[in-house]
């Protein structure tokens, strides 16, 4: 990138856009740097003014040449196309109707808005939001515009005393390219392409490595933007501290006036209606400003049942990306990145017993090719297949998940929103008997129960009952039917995979 070689010039042609000096007054010649700034100000309105122009670019005056600098192509590009009309009237303002004004990125500008990272980072004057993330307590670090990558060829980063992972590190399949071709072109022009941009799937697939891969690589395309990073819980803790503090106006000054926002887990978020409303304000106003929104779920947004309409309408208007369970073919080259990066010697057909193994998620996956690793290191030898199955057998008696019956009962009707005593009642509205033949199917395929006892189970029903609700419901996978949840038909086989992920993670 060149930014010196990007500019933009203009004057307007159209009489019908050209601004009328009439409500600029008379147009003043030499105006001073400082009645140029007030005069754009007047222009852009003061909100406007502070959040798009106020430290973030340079004019100066060249004759009847109106020069605004700023920091970086994207400013570039969304100043002309939002703000040109008005820094043309500027300029007439300035010099009279023979006015012209040039956009370009200054260098200088850039790196002044670009100092390396010291102390306090700051995110629109306020202390910038930042949760360390430790074992078993998931946290975030929100990070502004003026940190920088001093290193930009390693794998990965550090801002603001996190490390962030890079795109180039995510390993691609079939179940997770349209999410990772998403998160580059998103990256690449912000807030113009999928706005928001919506990650879903499982647990340990990739979700929160895309996400900050996308943050890193923004941060280092346009270094002058204000970038937050953040989970969900993050940010309702800061809302909760500000509520307490009696201090909201500076927390929504702190996140209505970023340019990106990325919010992992936003499924927390799930039954709590204060959160969601603040939540959905602040969505409102980034869109509103053309900010990019990035968020990441473990669930379809029409599967959040307990979101609010307006926020789940929200969330669908951009573009929604599923990341499903990795391949065969996935989980074998995550294996093998696994151990080139631990350095371990493994022969191909350990990390094809791995693979066909560790079925789950990418976490179990790795966790699995650390414990060949640590194999290699206690006998000294190369990891073959026969040392893998030794080596692994004890973490994958420890992997398996023991499933009840009611756990099943639990996550069904959590899904579809009925009540325990409705799904074991002899009620036969289709509302209820779909959820209540899944939940029979996912018993006989997840548990070691009887269909009679499964059938008592679920409201004393005779062993030929499950029968035929396990026999439906494989006739709806057999024809692709779908399956009523939250108003929405959903693909059968979508619904079970989300059911029996939940399943598995909870």
């Amino acid at each position: 990138m060149q930014p010196t070689s990007l500019a933009v010039e203009g004057t307007f042609c159209d009489s019908a856009k050209r601004p009328t000096e009439a409500k600029l007054g008379p147009a003043t010649t030499g105006s001073d740097e400082q009645s140029v700034y007030r005069l754009l100000a007047q222009q852009v309105g003061e909100r406007g003014f502070q959040n798009w122009f106020a430290g973030k670019v340079r004019l100066k005056l060249d004759g009847n040449l109106l020069n605004v600098g700023v920091a970086s192509p994207f400013l570039l590009t969304w100043m002309q196309k939002k703000f040109a009309s008005q820094i043309y009237a500027t300029a007439i303002a300035c010099v009279g109707p023979s006015a012209e004004y040039r956009l370009e990125v200054d260098p200088e500008l850039a790196a002044l808005t670009n100092p390396a990272p010291t102390g306090e980072q700051k995110l629109s004057g306020q202390k910038t939001p930042s949760v360390s993330d430790q074992a078993g307590d998931r946290k975030a670090t929100a990070a502004s515009g003026n940190l920088r990558n001093s290193n930009p060829s390693q794998k990965s980063a550090t801002f603001g005393g996190r490390r962030f992972a890079d795109l180039s590190t995510f390993v691609t399949g079939k179940s997770n390219q349209l999410a990772y071709l998403a998160a580059i072109q998103a990256s690449e022009e912000p807030g113009a392409l999928y706005n928001p941009l919506f990650i879903h799937g499982g647990v340990g697939i990739g979700k929160t490595h895309l996400l900050e891969g996308f943050y890193r690589k923004i941060r280092q395309l346009y270094p002058a933007l204000n970038v937050v990073y953040l989970t969900a819980e993050a940010f309702g803790n800061y809302f909760s501290k500000a509520l307490q503090e009696r201090s909201l106006p500076g927390f929504r000054q702190r996140f209505r006036n970023v340019d990106v926002l990325i919010i992992d887990d936003i499924d927390f978020f799930e039954s709590k209606r204060n959160f969601q409303e603040e939540l959905l304000h602040t969505i409102k106003h980034l869109e509103s400003h053309g900010r990019q929104l990035v968020f990441s779920s473990d669930r379809h947004p029409r599967l959040l049942t307990k979101m609010s309409e307006e926020l789940t309408t929200r969330f669908l208007s951009g573009l929604v990306c599923r990341i499903e369970t990795p391949e065969k073919e996935l989980r074998l080259e995550i294996a093998r990145q696994r151990a080139l990066k631990l350095k371990t010697p493994v022969t191909e057909g350990a990390l094809a017993y791995v693979a066909r193994r560790f079925t789950n998620n990418v976490r179990e996956l790795e966790g699995a090719v650390n414990c060949l690793q640590t194999g290699h290191l206690m006998t000294g030898q190369k990891v073959t297949t026969s040392l893998a199955r030794q080596v692994l057998a004890d973490l994958e008696r420890d992997c398996i998940r023991i499933i009840k019956l009611d756990d099943i009962n639990q996550i069904v009707c959590s899904t579809f929103g009925v009540s325990e005593s409705d799904l074991k009642s002899s009620r036969r509205a289709r509302n209820i008997s779909q959820p209540r033949m899944l939940a029979m199917f996912l018993a006989r395929k997840l548990t070691q129960a009887a269909y009679s006892e499964i059938g008592d189970y679920f409201g004393g029903r005779n062993h030929s009952t499950v029968m035929s609700a396990e026999k439906q419901v494989r006739k709806w996978l057999e024809n692709h039917s779908s399956i009523q949840v939250a108003l929405q038909e959903w693909p059968t086989e979508e619904i079970i995979e989300s059911l029996e992920q939940q399943l598995l993670a909870s």
